[in-house]
């Protein structure tokens, strides 16, 4: 599987969720097929609750991580 990485650090909600969702809709036919996951580093605490609440209601799964002072948002489907 194809992991794509996403740095929006230094961006704040509502701008960290639209240019995460822009991304999610972007690669929406290989994340459903299962053929890549994306993961979005943001240093916006904030993100960390809109993100992932908006795309499990768009039908994804999301795993929330801590690394090197950044927060790692992946998506994926099971």
């Amino acid at each position: 599987m194809k992991t794509i990485k996403f740095d929006i650090c230094g961006q704040i909600c509502p701008s960290a969720l639209l240019t995460a969702l822009k991304e999610i809709n972007r690669y929406r036919k290989q994340l459903k097929q299962g053929q890549c996951e994306l993961v979005i580093l943001t240093d916006a605490r904030d993100a960390t609750r809109t993100i992932p609440s908006a795309v499990e209601n768009m039908g994804y799964q999301v795993d929330i991580g801590k690394k090197d002072g950044c927060y790692q948002i992946r998506i994926f489907i099971k």
